[in-house]
């Protein structure tokens, strides 16, 4: 038999035509096996059509469902009612937006805002190397790949950015992340460029080396690390 538990949701709300701010409860009962977005389509569906909140692939690979509960920043879709409440140990839970951009409506934040801080990374390859002469593609070795796989599981859901203790005039542990990433790739030329944002005023220097990147990301990736292995000028 699917256990039930008797949840309290404190979510908070934001009205931008008044611009008026509070917290909201809501009582319902769900299974065990029920993600945190299934809560807020129930309480869409069942009790409150007007509480927004920002969700797409529901598959932890679009970043679009973050959000803080309990004041940890993590992906809805890929909590469940048990693990949450076995994490927090409590059947209540504070749903809060992230805070790394503006709030649009209630737990919707403005992703393009979000995005400023990526795109000033140029998170794409800036100059190519030429291609391998036997083939139309460029070859990357498993063993160079091994280096830098694991930060490319990024999906810009901005969790790390939210827990970064260095908010204020850094590019942020993802956007860090998005340009090590193609300094270590060997399809890129432009390293120079890279360094240059990598150690500019809202780069590395910025960096506090708290850790909480890694410790709340979806994806498990230890960006700290690599963000130290910037620190040092060691790209594999």
């Amino acid at each position: 038999m699917s256990q039930e538990y008797d949840l309290t949701l404190k979510i908070s709300r934001y009205d931008p035509d008044t611009r008026r701010s509070w917290v909201q409860d809501y009582r319902l009962e769900a299974c065990r096996i029920l993600r945190f977005v299934d809560l807020f389509r129930k309480i869409n569906d069942e009790q409150d059509a007007t509480l927004a909140w920002n969700s797409s692939c529901e598959h932890g690979q679009c970043g679009t469902c973050g959000m803080k509960i309990n004041g940890k920043p993590l992906l809805t879709c890929e909590l469940l009612v048990e693990n949450a409440v076995k994490l927090f140990k409590t059947q209540s839970f504070t749903v809060e937006p992230l805070t790394i951009a503006p709030v649009i409506r209630d737990l919707v934040i403005d992703m393009e805002r979000a995005y400023e801080r990526v795109h000033l990374v140029k998170p794409y390859i800036i100059q190519p190397a030429p291609q391998h002469p036997e083939g139309d593609e460029y070859r990357i070795s498993p063993q160079v790949l091994e280096s830098y796989v694991e930060a490319t599981r990024c999906v810009n859901c901005f969790c790390c950015a939210t827990a970064c203790v260095t908010q204020k005039n850094y590019l942020g542990p993802n956007a860090m992340l998005a340009n090590i990433v193609r300094l270590m790739d060997p399809r890129e030329t432009a390293k120079e460029e890279r360094m240059d944002i990598l150690y500019s005023g809202q780069g590395t220097p910025r960096c506090r080396t708290a850790q909480a990147c890694s410790f709340v990301c979806p994806k498990e990736i230890d960006i700290a690390h690599f963000i130290a292995l910037a620190k040092e000028g060691n790209f594999g």
